[in-house]
């Protein structure tokens, strides 16, 4: 696992001796005082299976942590969840767009512009969150817990919970009492900018049945890019340079935003809770780093940023028919995304493909004059995504032998796509028609509609015996519309030259605001309507669980997951197929009477068939197809331990064997033969390792709370291991782009609790690490810069609390 790699394991091994050393202290005093901080995780119950469980009950592979634990380990954003849970690993270019995996079930470039459905569910209390375009970068303050769940979730979570699930649960209006908390930070990052942030909640009764609480926060996170002063030179004669926006430290980021939610108990079976969500962050630069210019440096020719801005309206109603709970849980999301992005790297790498044939791309773009100007892009971009959402379910009494859940499911999101493709002071002939100054444009519009009915139930075959069976079946309906290309002045085969028209030449409609004319679409009775996606299925989950003793649980699970099918924004390019992930999974509980050691673990093999990637094809323009199956083998632990009072210890990690199973071809051939009679080669021969997951991955947490005279203190660490991991599933491209090496990070904090306020310093990745989460290529033809986009560097800061 190791070889080669000798400065990564002698920095593990002094980052393992660091954290043990910070909470291994002083064990004779902790074990005289009674002032120590309890591991809220050891008894923290879940809902996981859509009922209210102890953790250790649950026979799925599940991390969970509460309230203390995520206050302790100042988790705040997705990328601080990541650090707890090893069976996780994700994909990210910028804040707010990631996309997350589970177990290793990643094909590489999912979240593009109209790409495949994720793979991860996530889902804000009962509510899924998750949208076309990935993961919401929810801000985490005032959680009760957050629950991952690993492997197949496809029976009670659907379409998008095909490799695993998370679940952010918040903290519930409470008509008991008033309380109220606020917390500050601020930080310095190493070679970066000072940023911060302010957080702060109220919980308000309104009488002895209703309450209300409202949670704000403001977060300022400082760049540590630098842009440098850069030329381009290009065939045409032309030269440029980035004079005005060298900048450094200037991928800094804003945002700010809030919760409140209502809870009214109408009577003592019946509560309805509305809640609303609202948060904005806008981040400026470009989150990459080229190691052609230096540490922590590119050369980018705008002034770029993206804004994004969500909002969601959600209703919980809960009550009892008879002896049933009956749960309704609908939202509805809005989501815009604006964006303006550099894309000089693709104009250089195509004027020197074309040089290399004594051709000039850059040659091909002059102003109205006919002067040669420059050929660089710059990428406006605009997203607009809304999602309704509908469950209503019925679950029998849970202390009962034999146990039934089951329920409908809706849900509707559309994608609304604007990329404008600028070349500033383009001629009007080379433009697109209609739109001076854009040379390519793609205005689309998606719809998604999935339709469900799901059910389980579970029967205690004896006091230590239980089976639960499950089904799902699923309808989906996904459907696109609009254009995308060229004008015809610049192309006569794509874009404008390849819209629908009569047979008097005059373009057909609808067309949509924005568009000079129609080219995706299907041609029915003379007028247009969207090209479709259909299909159905059925997804189930079996599993045996047994219960030797009251402290340990043994389960065996057989569970299946799907994402839908979809269409190709390239119009000559097919549909998509449904893609399914079937588990096989032996998993274990245990722990002590006393609550000092717990150990939980999983065997698993999975197999994806026919499953989805996309990749940047013809003029760098997104595709997805299906691939050859793949099989995904590997375990996954997660132990607890308290050794003495005061200490808590915890280690996790995962080892994840995933590989193709086939020849993944250069032309689509399910056969895996890839024929070279018929102009076919092998792009990712059998056996090739899938991208982006690391094989082994290690998460070690240490915390020593102990007396200081009337106070109470700490001090604690957490290390992240990862191992190397390839960057693209085509072999070429992952030469071209490069590996993912294997890094390590380690967090360590100390602090103290006075009365109702406390104070922490702390040190973020104390070995100003350069870790690589993932690594891209701007355009398909841009293997020259790659780019990576790494952990922030050493961050040091002080944090203050209080609580009412």
């Amino acid at each position: 696992m190791m070889k080669g790699n000798r400065h990564v394991r002698r920095g593990m091994e002094g980052t393992l001796a660091a954290i043990l050393a910070a909470t291994a202290l002083t064990p004779a005093l902790a074990q005289s005082t009674p002032a120590e901080a309890v591991n809220d995780d050891m008894d923290i119950v879940v809902t996981a299976q859509k009922r209210a469980e102890n953790l250790q009950d649950v026979p799925q592979s599940i991390q969970a942590f509460g309230t203390q634990t995520l206050d302790r380990y100042n988790v705040s954003s997705f990328s601080d969840v990541q650090k707890l849970v090893p069976s996780m690993s994700f994909q990210t270019s910028q804040p707010g767009s990631t996309t997350v995996y589970f177990r290793g079930v990643a094909s590489g470039g999912d979240g593009n512009h109209s790409g495949s459905l994720p793979s991860v569910g996530v889902y804000l209390d009962e509510q899924p969150i998750t949208t076309i375009g990935g993961t919401l970068d929810i801000h985490v303050y005032d959680m009760e817990r957050i629950e991952a769940l690993s492997g197949p979730q496809g029976t009670l979570y659907g379409a998008s919970s095909q490799a695993g699930t998370i679940r952010y649960i918040t903290n519930k209006p409470d008509a008991s009492a008033f309380a109220a908390g606020v917390d500050m930070e601020v930080n310095k990052v190493k070679k970066g900018g000072t940023g911060g942030k302010v957080e702060g909640f109220v919980n308000q009764p309104l009488g002895e049945n209703a309450a209300i609480r409202l949670v704000g926060f403001y977060r300022k996170d400082a760049g540590f890019i630098d842009n440098v002063p850069a030329t381009r030179s290009f065939t045409s004669g032309v030269t440029i340079n980035n004079a005005d926006v060298v900048e450094k430290n200037y991928n800094d980021l804003e945002s700010y935003g809030g919760r409140a939610s209502l809870q009214i108990d109408l009577d003592d079976n019946w509560t309805v809770t509305p809640t609303f969500l609202y948060q904005r962050q806008k981040s400026n630069g470009y989150f990459g780093t080229d190691a052609l210019v230096g540490d922590l440096k590119v050369q980018h020719f705008g002034q770029e940023y993206r804004k994004d801005e969500f909002w969601q309206a959600a209703l919980t109603v809960q009550g009892k028919i008879a002896d049933f709970d009956l749960t309704y849980a609908g939202a509805y999301l809005d989501r815009d995304i604006d964006q303006f992005s550099d894309y000089t790297d693709y104009a250089v790498a195509y004027d020197i493909l074309y040089a290399q044939t004594g051709g000039s791309f850059s040659s091909y773009f002059t102003n109205n004059a006919g002067a040669y100007i420059d050929p660089s892009q710059h990428i406006l971009g605009a997203d607009r995504y809304k999602k309704m959402s509908h469950e209503l379910r019925l679950a029998s009494p849970s202390d009962k032998p034999f146990r039934v859940i089951g329920g409908l499911f809706y849900q509707r999101q559309t994608h609304g796509i604007l990329q404008d493709y600028k070349i500033f002071d383009l001629a009007a002939g080379t433009s697109v028609n209609g739109f001076p100054g854009t040379i390519w444009l793609t205005n689309q519009k998606r719809v998604d509609k999935d339709y469900a009915a799901f059910g389980e139930a579970s029967l205690d075959i004896t006091s230590q015996l239980t089976l639960t069976g499950g089904l799902r079946v699923f309808k989906y309906d996904n459907s696109l519309y609009g254009f995308f290309g060229f004008g015809d002045g610049f192309s006569s085969r794509t874009g404008v030259a390849a819209c629908y028209t009569d047979a008097s030449g005059n373009f057909l409609g609808p067309i949509r605001d924005g568009s000079p004319c129609t080219n995706l679409a299907e041609v029915s009775n003379g007028k247009l309507k969207p090209k479709r996606a259909k299909g159905d299925g059925l997804t189930h989950r079996l599993n045996l669980s047994w219960k030797p003793t009251d402290d340990t649980l043994i389960y065996a699970t057989w569970s299946r997951g799907f994402r839908p099918g979809g269409i190709n924004r390239r119009a000559t390019v097919p549909a998509y197929d449904s893609d399914y992930l079937t588990n096989y999974e032996i998993g274990w509980k245990y722990t002590t009477s006393d609550g000092s050691f717990r150990i939980n673990g999983a065997i698993f093999m999975e197999d994806w068939k026919k499953f989805q990637y996309s990749f940047l094809g013809a003029n760098s323009f997104t595709e997805i197809h299906n691939g050859p199956d793949a099989r995904i083998k590997g375990v996954e632990f997660d132990v607890t331990l308290r050794p003495i009072r005061g200490l808590n210890f915890g280690i996790a990690g995962t080892y994840v064997d995933a590989k193709t199973r086939k020849n993944l071809c250069a032309i689509d051939d399910p056969t895996g033969v890839c024929d070279p009679a018929a102009g076919n080669s092998i792009v990712s021969p059998k056996g090739t390792r899938l991208p982006v997951t690391p094989k082994y991955k290690l998460n070690l947490t240490g915390r020593y709370d102990f007396p200081m005279g009337e106070y109470k203190a700490h001090l604690q660490g957490v290390m992240v291991y990862a191992d190397d991991a390839t960057s693209d599933l085509r072999v070429p491209f992952a030469v071209g782009i490069g590996k993912l090496p294997s890094y390590v990070t380690a967090d360590f904090a100390a602090g103290i609790d006075f009365g109702r306020f406390n104070a922490e310093a702390f040190i973020r990745n104390a070995f100003d690490s350069r870790g690589q989460l993932s690594r891209n290529i701007p355009c398909g033809q841009c293997l020259i810069r790659p780019y990576a986009f790494i952990t922030q560097p050493q961050t040091i800061g002080l944090r203050l609390g209080f609580q009412y």
